[in-house]
C-alpha cells in the first residue's frame, strides 16, 4: 500500500502566502499577457490574452467609459 501522508524527512512545495487580491495588473508573460482582476467576493479572475486580444479590450475599454 503506498501512503500519501508525509513521513520524517519528506519535504512539501513551498506554497505562496495569501497576502490578499491585491491590484488589478497585467504583466508580459512569454508570448502573451497575464490580466489578473480582483473580484468583489474574495480570489482573482485570471485571464491569458495575446497582443491582438490586449489591443481589443483596450479599445473596448476605452469606448465603454464616457469622457467628462
Amino acid at each position: 500500500m503506498v501512503s500519501s501522508a508525509p513521513t520524517e524527512g519528506d519535504t512539501m512545495a513551498a506554497m505562496k502566502p495569501r497576502t490578499g487580491d491585491g491590484p488589478m495588473e497585467v504583466t508580459k508573460e512569454g508570448r502573451g499577457y497575464v490580466m489578473r482582476v480582483p473580484l468583489e467576493g474574495g480570489g482573482r479572475l485570471v485571464v491569458e490574452l495575446n497582443a491582438t486580444e490586449v489591443q481589443e479590450l483596450g479599445d473596448k475599454l476605452i469606448a465603454a467609459v464616457p469622457v467628462s
